[in-house]
């Protein structure tokens, strides 16, 4: 008899995290029935009202309780815009809720890497990112030092195709000096497919967000050996 097939929500601010998340979900939690909840004015609103009103918060939680009504075991929320939401849906809801980057941000602090290099190619997404990571610092390893540092390519964002948004990510921390970094987080999931091709011109780990989420959720929701465990693009050093 066939295992029953755990049903992931994800809800999207913007069309195209739809696609990447998906992607990331086939990738490393095939095991997952996955449904897509969509709201195009989530962003856009929220950058209208200068940050999240109350009545965006609300907004974000009847989406939310829909798709836990409808039988979802796990959720994540792929817009960082609305993270903070996440706290008070843990609090109602018993299924596993997660912010868009933090299973990313937990794998790079609680593995072996000493110098944590965050990529961008918007600016709003640097301090964001930045902000996210310092905060779990105290929690996740309050007796292990570790240095974060950023760079920014906007270039990359209307470079065409992967290895030339590589080329320009790879530009930009070369740039700041930060190619000595042990691990490099993509700080938007619009990058993700420039993650392998990134990972072979630096020779480090690239952790990207949705794949680091969906392992997460793996591993919280099935019982497949090795599920949980953070795999990232990377060659030898």
């Amino acid at each position: 008899m066939n295992e029953p097939r755990p049903l992931v929500a994800m809800i999207h601010a913007v069309p195209a995290a739809h696609r990447i998340a998906e992607e990331a979900f086939a990738r490393e939690f095939p095991q997952a029935t996955v449904w897509n909840v969509l709201d195009d004015r989530l962003l856009d609103d929220a950058r209208d009202a200068d940050g999240l009103t109350d009545a965006l918060r609300r907004r974000m939680l009847r989406l939310i309780g829909h798709v836990m009504d409808g039988g979802a075991q796990g959720l994540l929320l792929t817009c960082s815009s609305y993270g903070e939401v996440v706290d008070t849906a843990r609090a109602l809801w018993d299924a596993p809720v997660l912010k868009s980057d933090e299973a990313m941000f937990t794998a790079a602090l609680t593995g072996p890497y000493r110098r944590i290099a965050v990529v961008a190619s918007t600016a709003p997404a640097v301090p964001a990112a930045l902000a996210q990571l310092e905060a779990l610092v105290p929690v996740l390893r309050p007796d292990r030092p570790v240095d974060i540092v950023t760079a920014l390519s906007e270039e990359a964002a209307t470079a065409r195709g992967p290895e030339a948004t590589a080329r320009h990510l790879a530009d930009a921390l070369h740039a700041t000096g930060s190619t000595d970094a042990d691990v490099v987080l993509l700080a938007q999931y619009s990058l993700t497919p420039a993650r392998d091709a990134l990972a072979a011109l630096l020779g480090v780990p690239v952790l990207d967000g949705a794949g680091a989420a969906a392992r997460e959720l793996r591993g919280r929701l099935t019982r497949v050996p090795g599920a949980g465990r953070t795999t990232t693009a990377a060659v030898s050093r």
